[in-house]
């Protein structure tokens, strides 16, 4: 199996100019607001999906103002998943049964979704692109090598560039699964959380941070990595529980809405829209919980360029 470094792929196949397209075309919600695209999941108490609500259950506001729906539908549509997976020491005694549960995830998704598979630990490598067939993709689960350190925000910066312009499918999914804090990483917190926020990204995180004796700081970012894209942050007490979540995102996968809209300000100021979702379901109906993106930048016809260069 080839392995390449997943930053050197970005820098070195697309080119600085490339870099800088990357930046500002795929980056945006949308690229000139004409129709903002929202996934939405809609879970049960009990985090099973909900199906076949009508459209006049949904409200969408942008910055408090109610907003005109154009889209909405549920289909099991096939997605580019990227999956991103921890391999740093201390995930050792953890791999076997990750990379069982990891391959319990592809088998209950879709038939037509695409996977590419990145590891990380002090580096983030490529173990498999997107062209890869089932086989390929097992293949390269099993031989990832343990890697010393945790360079998390650099795995997740660079597998969503990765995942925006090489995901053929419209709708991208990233699961992230790690048990550390980052220790490695040349990109911090603010920069993935804004480069994920801009994104068509929705961001699913596991923590196996039972294990590892550190504070709260890795549950939190794990779970704004998550929030701000719409995805959902898992933190299991055993390793054996992995494999259960895993079915339960596929399947949270497989059942959400779409719901678009075209923005009543159509400014391109370049400015975080808040975007907030909310269920009007009838009284008797019950409680249900509602997860989309957190907003997203409205494009900036005055940005630099300068700044969306990949350093």
């Amino acid at each position: 199996m080839v392995r390449f470094s997943l930053a050197l792929i970005i820098l070195g196949a697309v080119g600085l100019t490339f870099a800088q397209t990357i930046e500002n075309r795929d980056y945006r919600l949308s690229v000139d607001v004409e129709l903002v695209q929202l996934p939405v999941s809609v879970v049960d108490k009990h985090s099973l999906p909900v199906r076949g609500l009508p459209q006049e259950f949904f409200s969408v506001y942008e910055d408090k103002v109610l907003q005109n729906i154009s889209l909405f539908k549920q289909e099991d549509m096939p997605l580019s998943i990227c999956l991103v997976i921890d391999v740093s020491g201390s995930m050792l005694d953890k791999l076997n049964k990750l990379k069982a549960a990891v391959a319990t995830f592809m088998r209950a998704s879709n038939p037509d979704d695409e996977f590419a598979i990145v590891s990380f630990g002090g580096d983030v490598t490529l173990e498999q692109d997107f062209n890869g067939n089932k086989s390929s993709l097992t293949r390269a689960l099993n031989d990832m090598p343990n890697n010393h350190g945790t360079a998390l925000y650099d795995a997740v910066f660079l597998s969503s560039k990765y995942l925006a312009h090489n995901g053929s499918r419209e709708t991208k999914v990233m699961l992230l699964v790690t048990d550390g804090e980052d220790n490695n990483s040349k990109y911090d917190l603010k920069q993935v959380l804004r480069a994920i926020g801009e994104s068509k990204i929705t961001v699913y995180t596991v923590g196996l941070l039972g294990f590892s004796g550190y504070d709260d700081t890795p549950k939190k970012s794990l779970q704004q990595l998550a929030d701000v894209t719409g995805g959902a942050a898992f933190f299991p007490k055993k390793v054996s529980d992995v494999e259960e979540i895993c079915t339960k995102i596929a399947r949270d996968l497989r059942n959400q809405y779409t719901i678009g809209y075209r923005p009543t300000n159509r400014n391109l100021d370049g400015l975080w829209r808040k975007v907030v979702v909310r269920l009007n379901a009838p009284k008797n109906t019950p409680n249900l919980k509602v997860r989309t993106k957190q907003g997203y930048y409205a494009p900036d016809v005055k940005r630099d360029p300068e700044r969306d260069i990949l350093k």
